[in-house]
């Protein structure tokens, strides 16, 4: 039972799935656009969430949200689905599987065994497509490997009812239906406006405001929590950046690519032009966890010695933030 399914490696597992599970079905849509469409660029800080033992900092939107609002701007219809009960969650892949329709799932990190030690740890929002089954393994396209590979029917319930934040609970999404052709131009707009208005928004954990934010914790940390504490902080802001997707400064190149591609569709030249701000400011997202990870790796317990340093990163925080905010209401003028 293997449906004849192409593998496409992708920046971002989410962007890759919708992607790869478009094309699929016969339509070529660049990772870019999935992205850009379904408002997937955010910044978000939720203190009461903990992951790794340390609050949860989001460069995107939620899990699943990506390909349910490239769906509904784009007029495909979509089918999302969870369970309690893995027997169930097994036997509706199986379906789907024996009708030849591939399907998304939601799934954790921590066990997926082909992914490297490094990579494993307890994230629960990571995307994967299951294109078939064979000699009792499902096979596997996972956007953010170079190669198809598969899991045991044990392996893959343990990663899809993996617990703790952002639970998966067996949850599948795949494409039920499509329109004749997908009206790129009105999606592209919905999606930009979503993105400017969540990162304009005027809630001090999103968006612009969510990183300055951050930024003025950062100079707390030190005194307030401890080095080792004030380290492991700022490791989690980092590894949610760098590690967990394609964080802060991947997604903004992303991005870029997506108003590229938009202004060229559109004729749009101020997209194109945006489109070279919003490298740059990637590359200063880059700048600022190449700087913050010489911080939490350097095993000086001495608070005095270190409170510089962690001004610093904020004050590059700061810097972003500022030239996010005239970029997104640049960026909300231009279309």
């Amino acid at each position: 039972m293997e449906i004849n399914f192409t593998h496409h490696q992708s920046a971002h597992c989410e962007n890759g799935v919708v992607s790869n599970l478009m094309k699929h079905n016969g339509f070529s849509v660049s990772e870019p656009m999935v992205f850009g469409i379904g408002s997937g660029l955010l910044f978000c800080y939720i203190p009461l969430l903990k992951v790794n033992h340390a609050p949860v900092i989001t460069y995107r939107a939620l899990p699943g949200h990506i390909f349910k609002k490239f769906a509904k701007r784009t007029g495909v219809k979509m089918k999302r689905e969870k369970f309690s009960n893995p027997k169930e969650a097994k036997a509706r892949l199986d379906e789907n599987l024996e009708k030849n329709n591939p399907v998304g799932l939601q799934v954790g990190v921590y066990n997926l065994l082909y992914f490297p030690d490094e990579y494993r740890f307890h994230f629960n929002a990571h995307n994967m497509v299951v294109y078939g089954k064979e000699n009792g393994r499902y096979l596997i396209s996972d956007p953010v490997m170079e190669d198809m590979t598969s899991l045991s029917e044990k392996e893959l319930e343990k990663v899809r009812f993996a617990k703790g934040a952002f639970a998966p609970k067996g949850h599948m999404y795949y494409p039920i239906s499509f329109p004749e052709k997908l009206e790129l131009e009105t999606a592209i707009v919905k999606g930009i406006k979503d993105t400017c208005k969540s990162m304009l928004a005027p809630v001090s954990f999103v968006g612009v405001k969510g990183i300055h934010k951050i930024a003025g914790l950062i100079r707390k940390w030190p005194k307030k929590k401890g080095i080792k504490t004030a380290n492991h902080y700022l490791g989690q802001v980092v590894r949610m950046q760098e590690e967990i997707g394609t964080g802060g400064g991947g997604f903004r190149y992303i991005y870029a690519a997506f108003l590229q591609e938009s202004g060229k569709l559109l004729g749009n030249e101020k997209l194109i032009e945006l489109s070279k701000e919003m490298t740059t400011i990637g590359d200063l997202w880059r700048d600022f966890a190449l700087e913050a990870s010489r911080i939490y790796k350097n095993r000086s317990r001495n608070v005095g010695s270190q409170t510089d340093s962690y001004n610093k990163v904020a004050d590059q925080l700061d810097h972003i933030a500022d030239l996010e905010k005239i970029f997104f209401k640049k960026l909300k003028k231009a279309v």
